[in-house]
């Protein structure tokens, strides 16, 4: 029995990254992906639902561990629903939220695979080293805001006074604290944006440095606007933090200039649109005496055409 070979064809990356896909292809490509993204999520959300209760009392940790907060008679964190439905409501957002970061590997995925192909192999080479750098900066910037909640939340507490009872509404805490958490967290981002400004060619490292003193003060203004607390202490960790991201980063940018050659001294002096000179060669030629003495070449025969062929047909009775 004998089996016949197929050669298998260009996969969908292949024939997206060359051009052949027509427009409804890319559309039922997308399609796809865009289903298989939320079908992801939606499991994510059954798992998020399933896991808000805990998440809610983690992030309840900060304000829950202070003195202030707890019943004296019950020894139990106080907080104040004001609606019927605001805790059930509170517990499909933080699922949704929880569904999102469990299903993000799933959905960042599809729309990495919806977008690579258009991209040249070194930017996706430069994805790739972003992405595996955001992940542990957002979850730093997370980690600093929780922790600045807890002094930013006793410092609040003290100043107002042991004759004052507080208790918090628990919808406008948890968005208190998930706000500061994501601010935080998209803050950490920021030297991202100064490697990419130096890895395609726009600053370099040099003239990155140059811009510390206002970089500096930027850091410390938009601390300052952004951080809700009116305590000192959250603006100045959040200013220093995204100070020492920026040297960081500028270190970073040092290394990649010396990687690629900008510092040499043969290029200091040129231009980007510069064009470079063209050594021309206006020496006549000059016959030796090889070529005098060397033999003409003769020329070719003519060829002759080809004979008629001669078809001759029997006839057949």
């Amino acid at each position: 029995m004998a089996f016949a070979l197929r050669k298998r064809g260009p996969s969908t990356f292949e024939r997206a990254a060359d051009g052949s896909m027509s427009l409804m292809e890319h559309v039922r490509e997308l399609r796809n992906r865009l289903f298989r993204a939320s079908l992801a999520i939606l499991i994510g959300f059954g798992f998020g639902i399933w896991l808000a209760t805990p998440v809610r009392v983690l992030l309840s940790k900060p304000y829950c561990d202070l003195p202030q907060a707890k019943d004296p008679e019950t020894g139990l964190c106080r907080f104040v629903q004001l609606g019927v439905a605001d805790v059930f409501l509170l517990n499909l957002k933080i699922g949704l939220w929880v569904g999102l970061i469990i299903a993000a590997p799933v959905w960042l995925y599809q729309l990495w695979a919806f977008i690579a192909p258009g991209l040249h192999r070194h930017e996706r080479r430069y994805a790739y080293i972003f992405t595996t750098l955001a992940a542990p900066l957002f979850a730093a910037g997370a980690v600093l805001a929780f922790f600045v909640t807890t002094k930013g939340l006793e410092f609040l507490l003290d100043i107002s006074g042991g004759d004052i009872s507080t208790t918090l509404e628990v919808t406008r805490y948890i968005s208190f604290v998930t706000n500061l958490i994501l601010l935080f967290g998209v803050a950490f981002e920021f030297p991202l944006v100064v490697l990419m400004l130096n890895f395609v060619g726009l600053a370099s490292a040099k003239k990155l440095l140059s811009w510390w003193r206002v970089a500096v003060f930027v850091f410390f203004a938009f601390s300052a606007v952004v951080t809700p607390t009116p305590d000192p202490f959250g603006m100045t960790a959040l200013a220093i933090c995204l100070c020492a991201l920026y040297f960081a980063a500028v270190g970073v940018a040092f290394i990649n200039d010396r990687r690629k050659g900008r510092r040499k001294e043969s290029y200091a002096g040129l231009g980007d649109d510069e064009v470079s000179p063209l050594e021309l060669d206006d020496d006549p030629v000059v016959a030796t005496p090889e070529l005098e003495l060397s033999e003409p070449v003769s020329a070719s025969e003519p060829v002759a055409p080809p004979r008629p062929i001669d078809r001759r047909f029997d006839d057949m009775t």
